[in-house]
This record gives C-alpha cells, structure tokens and sequence, in this order.
C-alpha cells in the first residue's frame, strides 16, 4: 500500500501533540503519569484505520513516549506496549466499525487504555523487578484514572476532529 503524505502529516501533527501534552503532564505516583500520547494514537486509529498507519503510529508514538518517560525501565516497556495495543485497539475497531463511533471510540479507548497500562505495567514488573502490590496499586492510582481521562478526551477531541477532516478537503486513505 502507498502511504498518503497528507495522512502521514496529520498522523505527525497527532504524535507531536501527543508528545507536548505528555511532556507537561505532571508524575502522579513514582514518576508514573498517565499517558497522553494513547488517545492521539487512538485518534489517528479512528481517522486512518489501515495497517500499515497504525503500525507506523504505533512505532512513532511508542519510541516518542520511550523519549519522554519517568519512569525507569519505561523506555523499554513504552516501545513494546504502543504496537502491541495498537494492534490490539485496530482489531477490535475492525471488528466495530459498522457500529455509531460515536459510542464505540470510548468504549474503544477504554480498552485500549487498560490493555496499554496492563502491558505496560507488566514489562516495568519484568524489567525493573516492580512488585505485584505495586501492579495493583500503580494499576489502580494511574491507569484507572487514565482511562477515565482518555475516554473523556476521545468523547470530546473525536467528534470535533471528525468533523474537521470531513470539512476539510476529504483525504483520501
């Protein structure tokens, strides 16, 4: 498949912004935060739903959210979590997409959150020795607030977005 310039530049525009919101988006427990780049990615996801983007995305953003991370031993975990969500959230929207995504972005992001968050939280537990108390309770202080973030985040930007690439000059993918 020949890749879109212009896709391939509103997908950039989505991780640099990701990339800002997630640099300046305090630590909430032992320098975890919760991950702002996943709802741009989920947004590019949504808008440009083919294989060879969401790979991409998923690479750009997880070496991106490696670069920003402060949490030790996140480089590692950031670059294996994002494809493998990625993947995990283009194949259940595959599965959804005759549906209204009006409903099924959230519930989507949702998913895609607490799969990215349990990845995530998994690699750190293997390559920083964290301990299971820690995975329930980093899971429960800052993936569960971030879920509840990145759904209201993709309730708000998606249908705003969606209507700005529809009046736009249409792309084609």
């Amino acid at each position: 498949m020949k890749m879109n310039t212009r896709v391939l530049a509103i997908l950039s525009l989505l991780v640099g912004i990701g990339a800002v919101l997630h640099a300046v988006v305090p630590p909430i427990l032992f320098g975890m935060r919760p991950d702002i780049m996943l709802p741009m990615m989920f947004l590019g996801i949504l808008l440009f739903p083919k294989l060879p983007y969401v790979f991409l995305l998923s690479i750009a953003t997880g070496i991106i959210s490696a670069l920003t991370t402060t949490v030790p031993g996140g480089q590692i975990s950031n670059i294996i979590d994002k494809p493998v969500t990625a993947l995990i959230f283009f194949g259940l929207f595959l599965l959804v997409r005759k549906l209204d995504t009006k409903f099924t972005a959230p519930v989507l992001a949702a998913i895609g959150t607490v799969v990215s968050g349990t990845v995530f939280l998994s690699m750190a537990l293997y390559v920083i020795g964290l301990l299971e108390a820690g995975f329930v309770a980093l899971f429960a202080t800052v993936v569960l607030p971030a879920t509840l973030f990145n759904v209201i985040f993709i309730i708000v930007l998606y249908p705003v977005i969606k209507r700005i690439m529809n009046r736009a000059q249409p792309v084609a993918i």
